[in-house]
């Protein structure tokens, strides 16, 4: 499928998340065959351009196009000037967050809760359109089912954008009054879908080869988008791609493999954050690969304790020696989605 100009390898996309979709984990995940990532939102706040955070956030060194960047604000002019800023540092595709539901973020009346302000969110879409159509770059737009359950007014404001010149569009199955919590639905994007000509990505509980097919399937959409069913798992999308092209369902990967990846991954991930933000904000993607490992528990506890990348790194690579003694392949069926300890490590990662 394409995005305007861009060619993608296939429709099996990792969802950008704050705090997670850096350049390193958006690199394995495309690895891993994810044919599309884009990066966590980038502020428009013109003065927290330059900070420390926006510039890691911003980072796509080495990083295989298309580059697609996620900016999130309020303001029409601050949204194109934000758009034009990050395609001079080589974004080619801009997505704008409509979709996020954190209170810091909806509080400020950013993300999901633009969804409230319907005359607001078309004016941010043209500006950005605007600015990007210039320079002959394709817009995005992720956004929820709506604010609340009585106002699902996805296919209204997805039509608007697609007047308005958006390229693509993805839905995630929930209101922003729901969070994370409950399960999904899919028949809100399913009418997204059969109102627009453009590509509809059906994002929300898609954690397995089957739930995929059954969600393409369900909605009609273009592609699908993965969250949180990545999170130490970034395997999934050569899972689901597999099964989407040939029916069958490939083994666990080789612990092995698993180990090698992980490694590799805190390379990179310390090159990005450096050694002291480096070892703690690594410490929630080491417990997502090892919860429900045999031991995992007790070694995700372990790892509040590790301050220094070389130690980590070691004990990182010693608990997977161990492991690969006693089997060849993960476990099938492994849990996803976080857990209570999983947000005790992203708070404790900052």
């Amino acid at each position: 499928m394409n995005i305007g100009p861009h060619v993608l390898p296939n429709n099996v996309f990792v969802a950008p998340m704050a705090g997670v979709t850096d350049r390193p984990f958006r690199q394995l995940c495309r690895e891993f065959g994810a044919g599309h990532a884009v990066s966590e939102m980038v502020t428009s706040r013109r003065d927290l351009w330059h900070t420390l955070k926006t510039s890691r956030r911003a980072n796509h060194d080495g990083e295989p196009g298309p580059i697609a960047v996620q900016i999130a604000g309020t303001d029409a002019p601050m949204m194109a000037e934000a758009a034009a800023f990050n395609i001079d540092r080589g974004a080619q595709i801009i997505d704008i967050n409509m979709g996020c539901p954190a209170k810091k973020v909806c509080n400020k009346w950013a993300g999901s809760a633009l969804m409230q302000d319907e005359p607001l969110a078309l004016s941010i879409i043209e500006a950005v359109v605007a600015a990007c159509a210039a320079q002959g770059v394709p817009v995005t737009l992720k956004m929820r089912t709506g604010w609340c359950q009585s106002e699902k007014n996805a296919v209204r404001l997805a039509r608007a954008a697609e007047s308005a010149g958006v390229a693509l569009v993805t839905v995630h199955g929930r209101t922003r009054e729901q969070g994370y919590k409950g399960e999904a639905e899919y028949e809100t994007i399913a009418a997204v879908k059969a109102a627009l000509r453009v590509p509809v990505v059906a994002n929300g509980d898609i954690d397995s080869p089957h739930k995929a097919r059954a969600v393409l399937q369900a909605t009609g959409a273009d592609a699908v988008m993965v969250g949180r069913a990545a999170q130490g798992r970034p395997w999934i999308f050569r899972e689901i791609n597999h099964f989407l092209n040939t029916g069958e369902l490939l083994a666990p990967p080789l612990v092995a493999e698993v180990r090698r990846a992980l490694l590799e991954h805190l390379h990179d991930h310390y090159s990005l954050y450096g050694a002291y933000t480096g070892v703690r904000s690594a410490r929630k993607h080491i417990a997502w690969y090892v919860r429900e490992l045999p031991g995992g528990d007790a070694f995700r506890s372990r790892m509040l304790a590790i301050d220094d990348c070389e130690q980590q790194v070691q004990a990182v690579a010693v608990f997977f020696d161990a492991l690969g003694a006693a089997m060849d392949r993960l476990p099938a069926n492994r849990r996803v989605g976080p857990d209570h300890m999983d947000q005790a490590l992203l708070e404790n990662a900052e």
